[in-house]
């Protein structure tokens, strides 16, 4: 990890290996199952306000459109299966919500039930920290839903706090939570 292609962004090919499953970058073929994951954990945790009927389903499932804005990471078993994924913005861009200047942001965390309880959303976490530290961020920033309390719970044990005055509404009956998190330069 901290490796940095000649674009300034860290390298795809680096890969975390943890207990059971390894981290590395999306691949197409895995677009599908990590689309349809990430749209059962919103819709079986309860939230969508529509239910299999919200049209933010569509933009959970797009995993090709998020790669294409992102550096989109997986975590996969020995296998090759997905158990979960995240989508890492290095910086300001049309696939940050909340990130300003010198702020990287993570977005669409997710975990399959078979994956919840081995650390996965945890190591998810820490590679989106240690890019941001690679990259030279001197802050993670993330929104997240007021119900979603076991993944606050991961930032908080990360030293993440509370930013209510960056909250926002992506639409009028939903409010999103903003975390931050300053980081300390990387050392050598």
């Amino acid at each position: 990890m901290g490796d940095i292609s000649d674009d300034g962004r860290p390298a795809a090919a680096t890969l975390a290996r943890m207990d059971g499953f390894t981290i590395r970058a999306v691949r197409p073929d895995d677009y599908e199952r990590l689309g349809e994951l990430t749209a059962a954990a919103y819709l079986d945790d309860g939230l969508l306000d529509y239910g299999d009927a919200d049209p933010y389903l569509a933009v959970l499932r797009d995993v090709g459109r998020r790669a294409e804005h992102a550096d989109v990471l997986v975590a996969v078993d020995d296998a090759g299966t997905v158990l979960g994924g995240v989508a890492f913005v290095g910086a300001p861009g049309p696939f940050a919500d909340v990130a300003r200047e010198g702020e990287a942001e993570f977005r669409t965390l997710a975990v399959a039930p078979e994956g919840r309880g081995r650390g996965i959303g945890t190591a998810l976490v820490r590679e989106c920290i240690d890019r941001s530290r690679a990259l030279g961020r001197r802050r993670v920033v993330l929104s997240t839903q007021p119900m979603m309390h076991a993944a606050h719970r991961v930032y908080e044990r990360f030293g993440f706090t509370r930013a209510p005055e960056r909250d926002w509404s992506p639409i009028a009956t939903l409010t999103l939570l903003v975390y931050e998190l300053e980081l300390e330069p990387a050392r050598d």
